[in-house]
Formats: structure tokens, sequence, C-alpha cells
């Protein structure tokens, strides 16, 4: 797997999903310096971290406080950046509506890692939803982290 300078996690509204692999992320050891942000495809204003989601992440011993939502800019679009959706359905959204994403390596977070279920969407479901959302995501990144230590170094 190339080198980014920059991942960013994408989801519909980043609040749950998006956030939640950033801060999983964040505490796996990447072997080279790498920026890990989270965005939303729909952030009319920023929001904080979805209350349940946040829980989750405390009871997993992850703060995430002050947490903000962004949306998803052209800037974000650049060869150097990994841009990773939670759903085929983000990707193709990202690649549809923005001319920048030509070029740009967006994926499918569970593509990646070889994972044949997407990150299941735990909006408006129970906190147990947003549990196994996490141990998903968990594992998924832990797949994710490895495949870029083990990548041939390109940059």
């Amino acid at each position: 797997m190339k080198r980014y300078r920059k991942i960013i996690f994408v989801c519909e509204s980043g609040t749950t999903r998006a956030p939640m692999a950033e801060a999983i992320m964040k505490e796996y050891t990447v072997k080279y310096p790498v920026e890990i942000e989270s965005r939303g495809l729909v952030v009319l204003f920023p929001e904080p971290l979805n209350q349940k989601a946040e829980a989750v992440l405390i009871s997993n011993g992850i703060n995430q406080e002050g947490q903000m939502s962004r949306q998803l800019t052209p800037e974000d679009l650049c060869s150097e950046h990994l841009i990773i959706a939670m759903e085929e359905a983000q990707k193709q959204k990202i690649l549809e509506e923005y001319e920048e994403a030509a070029g740009v390596d967006v994926e499918v977070l569970t593509e990646l890692t070889g994972d044949e279920l997407e990150i299941i969407n735990p909006y408006g479901g129970k906190l147990q939803t947003y549990g196994l959302c996490y141990e998903t995501l968990n594992k998924t990144i832990r797949k994710l982290v490895n495949l870029i230590n083990e990548g041939n170094g390109e940059v």
C-alpha cells in the first residue's frame, strides 16, 4: 500500500462511524507519520460526536472530547490523501459530486481490508448496536493498519 500524508474517514453526517474510525485508528501505531481525520458528506453545521458513539469510545478507553463534524471539501481530495468511505454508496457519491476526486484514492473501508460486509450504520439504534459497530470498526482498522505497515513504503 502506498504511503499517504493523510487518511480521511468519511461517513454521511460525520458524527458516528467516521469519527469512531478516526479515534480507533489513532490508538494504533502506523510506522510512518500520517494525519488521521474524519469528514461527513452532509454537514450543514458542525455537530459533536454522537452521544452513543462517544459513550462506546469512552467505555473502550478512547476520549474524543471536543470532536466536531466537518464537511468533506475539495481540498481534502488530493493524491497524497487516502479517502475511506464506510459504504459503497458514499464512495460513489464522492466520485460523482467532487470532480477533484479523479485520480484520488477513494476506497470503501471493508473493500480495502478484504472484508465482505460494510460497516453498519448504528445511527438511531440501541447502545448495543453502537458497541457492535465499534467492535467491527476496531477489527477492520487493525487489518488496515497492518496493511499500511506491511506496505512497500512507496511515496
